[in-house]
């Protein structure tokens, strides 16, 4: 049986820190259930990490309903969220509410997020009042990086702070399940999370948060020219994958690879007839 959304207040209630990490196919999904993780975010974080973009904003809505459902397939357990890409809520809320309805219906995940404060709170609360629970995102958001003029630190003057108080306020009044609180001081995280009543999840935050997310490539080492400032290593799998590539790669050239115990061998008869055809003028 699934995790249900009810988790995440139950985590904060009991001062449990939840743990969130993304996912974008069927074997992370698994893997990162296989370790005990919980909630799993289908994130935009892929058009970067797996498409190979500067940023978050070409991916589309067939690409994470796509990504999604792999996640899905390869999970029994974990709670899926997935993200709502560029310009797919931000139309009007009849947009929100039929992207957000492929999501959940095409790939059974359990939760859509958004991005925005203030600013997309109406639209929030409609699709929660239509069933679908709404992770939120304030702080830095990485689909309007274009205004912020890269990746900055938000919430670094008093005006910024009672925006994203505001912000906060706003989308748990519109019925968020919990807000993802991104790339804030720490001590600012931490005060918003006493403000709320929902969970805050950070990413680049502090350790006051309710829980925390990190992007799984980051933590597993999967990509050597760049690890956030905010995220840890806890593996090299790159310089592994790297090196069991070249020794594969030098197994073929050397006739090392495939070895008897790689192959099939033919039955007898195939073995007969096989030696009869070469043996033909």
């Amino acid at each position: 049986m699934r995790t249900t959304v009810s988790f995440f207040q139950k985590q904060k209630d009991n001062q449990i820190p939840i743990t969130m990490v993304t996912a974008y196919d069927a074997t992370l999904g698994r893997l990162a259930e296989q370790a005990g993780v919980q909630t799993l975010l289908v994130g935009d974080s892929l058009g970067m990490v797996v498409q190979g973009h500067e940023n978050t904003i070409p991916v589309t809505l067939d690409a994470m309903i796509y990504h999604t459902q792999m996640v899905v397939r390869g999970t029994r357990k974990a709670f899926v969220i997935a993200d709502m890409p560029f310009m797919t809520y931000n139309i009007s809320s009849d947009q929100a509410l039929a992207n957000a309805g492929r999501l959940i219906q095409e790939t059974g995940c359990q939760a859509v997020k958004l991005e925005g404060g203030e600013r997309i709170a109406a639209t929030l609360e409609r699709l929660v009042e239509n069933g679908i629970p709404v992770l939120a995102h304030i702080g830095l958001t990485p689909q309007s990086v274009h205004r912020y003029g890269g990746w900055r630190v938000q919430g670094k003057t008093p005006a910024e702070v009672q925006q994203l108080l505001a912000d906060a306020l706003a989308v748990q009044a519109a019925g968020a399940f919990a807000v993802v609180l991104e790339l804030i001081p720490a001590e600012l995280a931490a005060y918003l999370t006493q403000q709320l009543t929902i969970p805050s999840i950070g990413i680049g935050a502090g350790a006051g948060c309710s829980g925390q997310v990190q992007v799984m490539h980051d933590i597993l080492g999967l990509l050597e020219d760049f690890t956030p400032r905010h995220a840890r290593r806890y593996a090299s799998l790159a310089q592994q994958a790297v090196s069991a590539i070249s020794t594969y790669r030098h197994e073929v050239e050397t006739g090392v690879f495939p070895a008897e115990q790689h192959s099939t061998p033919a039955s007898e008869d195939l073995a007969q007839y096989l030696y009869g055809q070469q043996a033909k003028p």
